[in-house]
């Protein structure tokens, strides 16, 4: 399903609808002595509803196939350290390892032609596998490294507040000074706890667990804010076969369309 496009009139509608929920946020963490200065991947509010920190979560982005026999310690890194609050983590699944005998049942032709884009943004020559990237930037000493968070935290003066409504999901944008004049986002549904039994290929014989699978991926077009006017974004996922088992999580990565190194983010379980 397309997801929504940002500001036109007809958003605009929206915007007023949700902006209530979001001025109360600001409201009472105003009168509780400022926004808070944790990063967090998202705060929980009252129903099914998040909304972002006043820092930027850190996206940890992972390339990987159950048809490479390198693979399987960098999905257990991501396991490790992927569930931190402060982190959003993705476990795209490419296609071009399945001619080595074993179709990889989360790969995606999609997420191949995802990761051959970004090596404008992280600065790879060559896509590969298992790659990681954190924040966009290609990073190869990952095995050497422990918490991905350690210093990390970037201030965003963007706010997001994500919301649910049914399968609907709708993210009310808000910027603030030094958010970049245009934004790009992307949505990812992630679901953790698969189990694979590898019958063939360079993996055969080996069972293996993965976390934060990327599932279903959308990008938005590129849009100009406007500090004046909150911007919002819908989604209406499907859901996988089988997916009701599995924990679930909607993500939603806002991007500097110019650099396209995310500046805020927000991930919703419910």
């Amino acid at each position: 399903m397309k997801p929504t496009p940002p500001p036109s009139k007809q958003r605009r509608g929206e915007a007023r609808r949700l902006w209530p929920h979001f001025a109360r946020w600001l409201v009472a963490a105003l009168a509780a002595g400022g926004l808070p200065d944790a990063a967090r991947t998202a705060e929980p509010l009252a129903g099914c509803s998040a909304r972002s920190g006043a820092n930027a979560p850190m996206v940890i982005e992972l390339y990987t196939s159950e048809g490479c026999n390198s693979c399987p310690p960098a999905d257990r890194w991501l396991s490790q350290w992927g569930s931190q609050p402060e982190v959003i983590a993705l476990a795209f699944h490419v296609d071009y390892w399945d001619h080595l005998g074993w179709k990889d049942p989360f790969g995606s032709p999609a997420h191949t032609e995802r990761q051959s884009q970004q090596r404008a943004v992280n600065g790879s020559r060559f896509s590969y596998t298992p790659q990681i990237t954190i924040n966009g930037v290609d990073s190869r000493q990952w095995r050497d490294e422990g918490p991905p968070m350690a210093g990390a935290a970037v201030a965003s003066a963007l706010r997001v507040l994500l919301t649910r409504e049914g399968e609907r999901y709708t993210a009310l944008l808000q910027p603030g000074a030094g958010t970049p004049k245009r934004l790009a986002a992307y949505w990812t549904v992630t679901e953790d706890r698969l189990v694979s039994a590898v019958k063939s290929g360079e993996n055969q014989g080996t069972t293996l667990t993965h976390d934060f699978v990327v599932r279903e991926y959308k990008s938005v077009p590129i849009w100009t804010t406007d500090f004046e006017t909150a911007s919002t974004l819908t989604f209406s996922p499907a859901r996988a076969a089988g997916s009701a088992v599995h924990p679930r999580r909607v993500n939603l990565v806002i991007v500097n369309a110019a650099s396209g190194r995310p500046v805020q983010g927000v991930s919703l379980g419910c």
